[in-house]
């Protein structure tokens, strides 16, 4: 019997795929309980139309990533931080810090895909990373410099 998963099942498949399991197995665990229902044309249909819209989603969301990083790579980042004399920073500067010079600078960037080598804890330029997504960053200057 063709089967519909409604939910994951554990050691038959995901939600969403379509299985085809004996009559037992169907009537008396995947139905009863809700997990899967009867494959018919237009429920297969159905989901080969959410499958490729999903798919055509993930390729824009990927494609808007990338243009970003394109946008971002390279890319200076001013942030001025209370220091001292000798140049030493008091308390350091954070991811979300380096987020909100991105946002003034017109970048929207969430703080926890920026990755920095090192503490950041005197004056000066450091390297930093932005992780989009898996394949797809951007390195950007950080420049730490005294408020005036």
């Amino acid at each position: 019997m063709k089967v519909i998963l409604k939910a994951d099942v554990k050691g038959s498949g995901k939600k969403g795929d379509i299985l085809d399991v004996s009559d037992g197995y169907a009537k008396n665990f995947l139905l009863k309980k809700g997990l899967a229902e009867v494959a018919t044309s237009s429920g297969i249909n159905e989901i080969e139309q959410r499958r490729r819209a999903d798919e055509f989603h993930k390729a824009e969301n990927v494609k808007a990533q990338k243009e970003l990083a394109a946008k971002l790579n390279g890319t200076s980042v001013p942030v001025a931080i209370r220091a001292g004399e000798n140049g030493k920073v008091f308390g350091s500067v954070t991811n979300e810090k380096i987020a909100a010079a991105l946002a003034e600078l017109g970048f929207d960037v969430d703080k926890k895909r920026i990755v920095t080598k090192e503490t950041l804890k005197n004056v000066g330029e450091y390297e930093a990373e932005v992780r989009f997504i898996e394949g797809v960053s951007a390195k950007i200057k950080v420049i730490v410099s005294p408020l005036q």
